[in-house]
């Protein structure tokens, strides 16, 4: 995909954030006063169940323990369609009216969670026989940030609010215009404009106004995901965020990934940074083998895709995208949705609900204000599912049609789980299933096959056309890796104290310098915040998810390959169709999170790891092409950050 979205509206049970979510949009509140604080808390150690109950006390009835979790099924989807509804109302109506409403439902559902929740946490599972029963009670054991006492719970709620506001609110001024908001207007000139000057204003300015203001107030958020971290039995908020991964070593997991992904991303690295050295200038680069952040198509340089007219391999061969095609044929919005539809219904799998096409937002309405950002919503009643999208004419929202159905299709078949299990087996595997499906649907093969692209356009035998395809999906998938893989790693530092508050920024860029290969385009300093100029900082959204998905795609994909297609290379491979590879997937889907995630990848690749592996397969045609266009290159850049930040 082009872009990093947050595509899943599902209830995180015990880890609930709503509050960012409504301080998105929040207004006219006071600021209230923040601290300089640091990342170590210097609480005690005591946890909020050790202070509410006796160990003496626990229940160790089993029977007791099945009773309170239907219980808890019963009462929680009632809560959850509640506040999924009020969420989703607000999102496709965005009135103060639904706004108040969305608060008032948020805080009944904190209210209760934390009772259910004390109720919860009385029962001895861990003696209990039944595996599925004992991992229920594992699943809803960590409370979360809602766990704080009164007083911390509203002081962070002010304080992502406040985080958030600041972050919507930047605009910058260009020339003689003002109030230019980073969407849609930062992010078409990061995309669009090749001056160089002008995008290093825009990347300038975007900091100063979304990530400076916001330095000392999240210093404050640490200070409180810590203190809820504790609360919750955690040493540190990094490992409050690891929980639901369920994976001791799952840090090392990621690195070691990393670590085998690296000499690949190198690769394109270093050709990005020859062709743009060939467009701006030697004069513009840096000595020391970084590419300046500001000219890679984004605000963050996690995506390259907007650039690819300066280094595709091969520019006057015929693009791949199908817009003008589906313009054309007079597609429609639903068009697109019934398309996706059938590539399901094709493999056997669910098809949409008769409440998914009477509810759902597939264009944005011209009468009301709405959230745009694609998104896919499950209402826990396990009959409706909808989702919000601004849908437009094109090949990038049909590839996301699909991504977003393929969210709804995981919905659909874990739906009949308890509820503690209706997720994804670990946070990155829903991303993963929604794009494992347009690996299919973007190959020029299917594209062909449903009528967007001509039949003598095959790749088949064309190898530039491959090159192009292959460089394109680079540009996005591997050109992401190590920016999805550091905004979570430099969060691990700095929630527990290995970064000190007085080195944030430096650390920033030490992480942007050694992992992606990129560097400011203007020296920085320690009143700067630039991570926070990225919206899942301030909004408190953990970003790990999304490196895991982009691996464990290529691994799904494979998997299903090997069943549908296994003597086709991997990038032409596509799974439409075959109704053994729709059944291999479902088995997994089903699941939800009723397995710990090894489990469960197993029983859809073979093996319990994740790895790198199936990817580096599907760009092997990429690789081998880019070793003879970098010969004269040198690999890799220095790392030293003290060239940037004083």
């Amino acid at each position: 995909m082009t872009s990093i979205r947050l595509s899943v509206i599902r209830l995180p049970l015990f880890l609930l954030l709503l509050s960012t979510l409504i301080g998105k949009f929040a207004n006219g509140e006071e600021e209230i006063p923040i601290s300089s604080t640091t990342a170590a808390t210097d609480e005690p150690t005591t946890t909020f169940e050790s202070r509410i109950i006796n160990t003496d006390e626990l229940i160790a009835d089993e029977d007791k323990g099945r009773e309170f979790m239907l219980e808890f099924d019963r009462r929680m989807e009632e809560l959850n369609y509640e506040i999924v509804e009020a969420n989703f109302n607000f999102s496709t109506n965005i009135t103060a009216t639904n706004q108040a409403r969305l608060l008032e439902v948020t805080k009944k559902l904190n209210r209760e969670q934390k009772e259910i929740w004390k109720q919860a946490i009385r029962y001895d599972y861990k003696t209990f026989q039944d595996p599925l029963l004992r991992r229920q009670f594992e699943k809803i054991s960590v409370l979360g940030i809602p766990a704080l006492d009164e007083e911390d719970s509203v002081l962070f709620t002010n304080i992502t609010t406040e985080l958030t506001k600041t972050y919507d609110q930047a605009s910058i001024c260009l020339a003689d215009k003002c109030g230019l908001d980073l969407d849609p207007d930062l992010v078409k000139i990061m995309a669009r404009s090749r001056d160089y000057e002008k995008l290093k204003e825009v990347w300038i300015k975007w900091r100063e106004q979304a990530g400076r203001p916001n330095r000392e107030r999240y210093l404050e958020y640490i200070r409180l995901g810590n203190k809820a971290a504790i609360v919750n039995g955690f040493k540190t908020l990094d490992d409050l965020w690891l929980f639901p991964w369920e994976t001791p070593n799952f840090k090392q997991q990621v690195a070691n990934i990393w670590n085998e992904l690296q000499p690949f991303y190198q690769k394109i690295h270093a050709y990005v940074r020859m062709r743009l050295r060939e467009f701006y200038g030697q004069e513009r680069m840096p000595k020391d083998g970084t590419i300046p952040a500001h000219i890679l198509g984004n605000m963050w340089s996690q995506s390259w895709g907007n650039i690819y007219d300066i280094v595709a391999p091969y520019p006057n061969r015929k693009s791949l995208d199908v817009t003008d095609t589906m313009v054309e044929q007079n597609y429609t919005a639903m068009d697109m949705f019934r398309l996706a539809e059938k590539f399901f219904i094709d493999l056997s799998l669910i098809p949409m609900p008769d409440r998914f096409w009477q509810l759902s937002m597939f264009t944005k309405p011209m009468d009301r204000k709405v959230a745009c950002h694609a998104t896919a919503w499950d209402f826990y009643n396990r009959k409706d599912f909808r989702v919000k999208m601004c849908t437009s004419v094109n090949m990038k929202d049909l590839i996301t049609v699909h991504h977003e159905m393929g969210h709804i299709q995981y919905y659909l078949q874990y739906k009949d789980q308890p509820v503690a299990f209706r997720e994804g087996a670990n946070p990155g595997f829903h991303e993963a299933v929604g794009d494992l499906l347009a690996l299919s649907v973007s190959t020029p093969n299917h594209l062909k096959k449903i009528n967007l692209l001509a039949e003598n356009d095959s790749m088949a035998n064309d190898p530039e056309m491959i090159l192009n395809y292959q460089l394109k999906m680079a540009l996005d998938k591997l050109a992401f890796l190590p920016f999805g893989y550091l905004m979570d790693a430099y969060r691990w530092d700095l929630f527990s104290g290995k970064i000190p508050a007085e080195k944030m920024n430096k650390q920033w860029w030490w992480y942007r310098i050694n992992y992606q290969g990129i560097s400011p385009p203007i020296s920085r300093n320690e009143t700067d915040f630039d991570a926070g100029a990225k919206f899942h900082v301030p909004a408190g959204v953990e970003y790990i998810r999304y490196f895991v998905s982009f691996i464990i795609q290529f691994q799904f994909h494979k998997a299903l390959c090997d069943i549908a297609q296994p003597d086709v290379p991997l990038y032409q491979c596509d799974i439409d169709g075959n109704h053994k590879a729709g059944e291999h997937l479902a088995r997994m889907l089903r699941l939800g999170s009723s397995v710990r995630w090894p489990e469960a990848m197993k029983l859809m690749t073979g093996s319990e790891t994740m790895t790198a592996g199936p990817l580096i397969e599907y760009f092997q045609p990429l690789f081998k092409w880019l070793d003879q266009q970098i010969a004269n290159e040198t690999l890799g850049w220095l790392v030293d950050v003290s060239n940037y930040v004083s």
